[in-house]
């Protein structure tokens, strides 16, 4: 038992559990989460990003680990922030839609973090119910819209309020006090209500100008007659926004530019951000983590926005910054799969604090070393999503993800969809009913009901 749970890293001076990476005789460390809205996995210079720019993110990369597998257990605002804030997956949560999660405050990653005697804030959006104000030493929320006017004064970008905000707490933090901020950025989600959808500063007017913006293969008709017949109609949530964004090549090319003038914002407050910490001298003291709550089409399938169980649905970019990394695994990546209730267990062990018995995620940081871990890591994972208004407007679903194959399952009607990632990345071929891969299928459905069990 304790040569499996307890292994001397000598190289490092770390050592390896089975819940994380702990430095010994080291302060617990503090914790910045840096979480932009409605921003895929493969939105990053570093990623390999044609076109976007993202110097800051991309000098966070090299200096830490970008996790190219990171996923949402479910893609949507709220529930996936309440993912982050409890370890677990909606079904244990109960976090449905933008409702406040059913799990206790006390069991969340910011009660346990403050009750060990650390500074606690939050800054952006919240998207959980009503922001519980009283549970934080510095809380300001507020989100849904790009341009904001605060007490009466001139109108301000939100990503700059972010900027501001996150700013105003490192410096007047108390210095005694190890901290955990989150700066939960609204951009570059869409200000759905706004017929401009995506509204950066004027400063970047010029920025992408004389970009042409690459359509992805699969923003098709024929693509969109792939998909199960119920996304197909035009009361489909993800049909009316590639309405409103993307059906004409000219609204294509204006909102994907905006959309990017907005992610490079971010960009640039995130670096402003890490720069405070670098000037107050703490930088190599910060579990510094950029992540985001959920994927988004660029127009793939003819659709916009999220919420399905499709690859750029569920994937989202994961860089983390930990002093704890070995020095020669800096600037790598990692393809496990690391998951959004991950975040809370990761947090908690910089903290030296053992997460809750229900919290369903595991601490990442063992994957840090890259060396064989035990228990080994997972293989696949369920994904989930509840309806959201009806089930014509956006339908419940269901998901076994694996590296290998897909299997989905939508509840409302009884409909199945498999793929083979491998030879189909970008999922088009549906092979439920293909005899070849009955014997796959039957392994499928019994590790999906295996997992689907685990996570209530």
């Amino acid at each position: 038992m304790w040569i499996h749970r307890w292994i001397l890293v000598l190289s490092s001076g770390l050592l390896l559990t089975s819940s994380g990476l702990q430095a010994e005789d080291k302060k617990p460390l503090n914790i910045l989460i840096l979480y932009a809205d409605d921003w895929r996995h493969d939105t990053l210079g570093c990623a390999g990003h044609p076109v976007v720019q993202t110097p800051h993110l991309d000098a966070l990369a090299k200096d830490g680990i970008r996790f190219t597998r990171a996923c949402v257990t479910t893609s949507i605002c709220g529930v996936s922030r309440a993912s982050l804030l409890t370890g677990q997956w909606m079904s244990r949560h109960g976090n449905e839609a933008f409702a406040m999660f059913k799990t206790p405050w006390a069991e969340t990653f910011p009660a346990l973090l403050r009750a060990k005697g650390y500074w606690i804030g939050h800054v952006g959006k919240w998207h959980c119910g009503a922001f519980p104000k009283e549970h934080f030493d510095f809380g300001r929320a507020y989100a849904d819209k790009h341009w904001l006017r605060r007490n009466g004064g001139d109108w301000v970008h939100v990503t700059e309020w972010n900027q501001r905000d996150a700013l105003e707490f490192l410096q007047n933090r108390p210095k005694d006090k190890p901290f955990c901020l989150k700066v939960s950025f609204f951009a570059p989600h869409a200000e759905d209500n706004h017929p401009e959808q995506y509204r950066p500063q004027p400063h970047n007017e010029k920025l992408y100008h004389n970009v042409t913006i690459p359509v992805p293969a699969t923003a098709t008709p024929e693509a969109l007659r792939r998909l199960p017949p119920f996304l197909q109609k035009p009361e489909n949530e993800g049909r009316i926004r590639w309405g409103w964004r993307f059906d004409t090549p000219e609204k294509y090319q204006t909102m994907m530019k905006n959309y990017f003038r907005l992610c490079t914002e971010v960009d640039a407050a995130c670096g402003r951000i890490l720069a405070e910490l670098k000037k107050q001298g703490i930088l190599d003291q910060t579990l510094v983590i950029f992540t985001t709550d959920n994927g988004y089409f660029h127009g793939e399938r003819q659709l916009a926005d999220k919420w399905y169980p499709y690859e750029e649905s569920i994937r989202v970019p994961l860089i983390v910054r930990d002093p704890r990394i070995p020095a020669a695994k800096k600037g790598t990546t990692n393809d496990e799969f690391v998951l959004n209730v991950d975040l809370a267990p990761t947090i908690l062990g910089a903290a030296h604090i053992a997460p809750p018995p229900r919290m369903q995620g595991r601490d990442f940081s063992v994957l840090y070393p890259n060396d064989r871990i035990d228990p080994p890591w997972r293989s696949a994972f369920f994904y989930e999503h509840a309806i959201i208004t009806r089930k014509e407007r956006i339908p419940s679903s269901q998901a076994l993800v694996r590296k290998d194959f897909k299997y989905i399952y939508w509840p409302d009607f009884a409909y199945e969809e498999l793929y083979d990632l491998k030879a189909d990345p970008q999922e088009q071929k549906n092979l439920i009913a293909d005899p070849t891969m009955a014997n796959r299928l039957t392994e499928l459905k019994k590790q999906f009901e295996q997992l689907r069990e685990g996570v209530r």
